[in-house]
């Protein structure tokens, strides 16, 4: 009799002992942290989601009217996220003009810094410094700077646009803005562009 109680002992802690080995070698998940664990070592993985690209669809722009200084106009645009969720932009906009019956208008961008243009900017000093990836949320706000001659030079007129369009990549949507004054850059409507800031 005391025989049997032994071996049915033995059989009942060899299933307690198999069902807890089981338990601690399945992996504990969730949505961000994957925790393994076995007898001997526990190991941790978070991962993170990285922002997305930023579409200009999600985006309302303003003009801001600069100043003058020796025939160069200098002025901004203001680019605000209106939808939920963060994303990322890295570089220079991509600009077309439009005239009021909204034909395209040409135009020439320098992007500054540039090894091909000595070019500054007078304000703020982060329009002359190298593209930087900036991310943004709802509600928050980039800007870039803009700046062109308004003096014309011989028969070429300037050009005259009432609109600007602003592009995150080629062949992307765009953000129309509405300056409150026609931008009027000569010389085969040469602009100096800063990187998103």
């Amino acid at each position: 009799m005391r025989r049997g109680l032994i071996s049915v002992a033995i059989f009942i802690g060899f299933v307690a002992i198999y069902t807890i080995s089981r338990h601690e070698a399945t992996p504990t998940t969730t949505t961000t942290t994957t925790t393994t664990s076995s007898p001997t070592s526990t190991s941790t993985t978070s991962t993170t989601l990285a922002s997305a690209a930023c579409q200009a669809t999600d985006f309302s722009g303003v003009y801001n009217e600069g100043q003058g200084a020796a025939g160069t106009i200098y002025a901004s645009v203001t680019l605000t996220k209106t939808t939920a969720g963060a994303c990322t932009l890295n570089g220079w906009p991509l600009i077309t003009l439009s005239d009021r019956l909204g034909a395209v208008l040409k135009s020439r961008a320098i992007d500054v810094p540039s090894a091909s243009s000595g070019f500054q900017f007078i304000t703020p000093p982060k329009a002359n410094a190298a593209p930087a990836t900036v991310t943004l949320s709802q509600s928050s706000t980039t800007t870039f700077s803009l700046a062109y001659s308004d003096v014309q030079s011989g028969t070429t007129a300037c050009e005259s646009a009432v609109t600007l369009s602003v592009q995150f990549v080629a062949q992307g949507a765009a953000v129309a803005v509405t300056p409150q004054y026609a931008v009027q850059p000569c010389d085969d409507g040469q602009m100096w562009l800063s990187p998103f800031y």
